[in-house]
């Protein structure tokens, strides 16, 4: 059996190529990854923020933006240290971008809020405020005057979580409405359809808050 010595400085060598690698694997696939989630994590929250800040949620917008700062500050930080590495920088910005997209989707998974509609009409208003009613819709019918002559004015708030189904009895109830829908910063004592029971745990969670 032969044994083949090793000289220290093959060693010394070999460890150098380990952490060469190592450390080029980090730089160049880890880091990248790291600086992307963190970039899209906080702008997510950045945006569901604003949901807030808009809504006049102080106590949540000021949670949220603690998170958002400090997720930030980790991600530029990393940049800072790497400003000879591109992919950081490939990585930060994809990572905003691909944060705007989540933090949508997320708001609109959360439909936070209220709305108010707005359907104008010459006829078929009793067939809306009929339909709309039965499903614990509130309804307020006004008369008003139009270019063409008489209208109708049917308001409706409704929680933001119940806009399609709202505007599926508004569209199947008067094809030639004419509806507007705009955000409603509060609402209190109306009339709203029960809450589905899949979102009773994500409202005591925002509840609490």
């Amino acid at each position: 059996m032969i044994i083949k010595a090793i000289a220290p400085e093959e060693e010394v060598i070999k460890m150098d190529m380990i952490l060469a690698n190592t450390g080029s694997l980090y730089n160049w696939v880890l880091l990248p990854l790291l600086i992307f989630l963190a970039r899209v994590m906080d702008v997510s929250i950045g945006t569901v923020r604003i949901i807030f800040v808009a809504r006049g949620e102080r106590i949540k917008a000021t949670i949220l933006g603690f998170f958002e700062v400090l997720i930030w500050v980790v991600a530029i930080s990393q940049i800072i240290l790497h400003l000879d590495n591109w992919l950081c920088y490939i990585a930060y910005a994809g990572g905003f971008a691909t944060g705007n997209c989540i933090g949508m989707m997320i708001e609109e998974k959360l439909a936070l809020g209220y709305c108010v509609v707005r359907i104008i009409t010459m006829k078929d208003e009793k067939s809306i405020k009929t339909r709309l009613a039965a499903e614990n819709f509130g309804v307020t019918i006004i008369d008003a005057e139009g270019t063409n002559g008489k209208v109708k004015m049917v308001l409706t708030v409704i929680k933001r979580r119940d806009l399609k189904k709202a505007m599926h009895i508004i569209d199947t109830s008067s094809h030639n409405a004419f509806v507007t829908i705009e955000d409603s910063r509060h609402a209190s004592e109306g009339i709203f359809p029960r809450a589905n029971k899949r979102f009773d745990p994500l409202a005591r969670l925002l509840k609490s808050a």
